[in-house]
């Protein structure tokens, strides 16, 4: 890298990723605090792309990059843990959905306070006009980068 370069320090993928292991950490923390310390980071992963209504086991695999057999034996595991349950899709009798269950749904309710708990922090470290800054830059990357989104 010349020394015009524009780029300096680490890239812009892994400045975004340092936050969201910090908060991942402060969530999955929380959670265990609250009694909810048998979900794994692997199965959180999983866990947290279940939409509002349900979503098929091949569908989360995509979305989180792995195998459908590494998808499908996670979702086993929340499921005998209480965490979501598989109800049949309304759309294709054959298929079925992965969807939060109360336990979950319980983990959901935590998750999202510390969330808004360390996003507080973040803006009080940033100031709000840069954190808002950030937000929208962000908000624009997500136009190329998340296919899901």
């Amino acid at each position: 890298m010349s020394e015009d370069s524009p780029v300096r320090g680490p890239n812009l993928g892994l400045l975004c990723f340092f936050p969201y292991r910090a908060m991942e950490a402060r969530v999955m923390d929380a959670l265990a605090e609250a009694g909810y310390d048998d979900i794994t980071l692997a199965q959180s992963r999983v866990f947290q792309r279940v939409g509002p209504n349900g979503t098929r086991v091949t569908d989360l695999a995509e979305q989180a990059r792995i195998s459908k057999q590494t998808a499908t034996f996670l979702v086993d595991q929340l499921e005998r843990a209480g965490y979501v349950e598989r109800v049949p899709d309304p759309v294709d009798a054959r298929a079925r959905l992965v969807r939060i269950a109360a336990r979950g749904e319980a983990c959901v309710a935590i998750a999202r306070v510390v969330e808004s708990e360390v996003e507080a922090e973040w803006t009080r470290h940033l100031g709000k006009r840069d954190a808002d800054h950030l937000r929208r830059a962000l908000t624009r990357l997500r136009e190329v980068t998340d296919p899901y989104g």
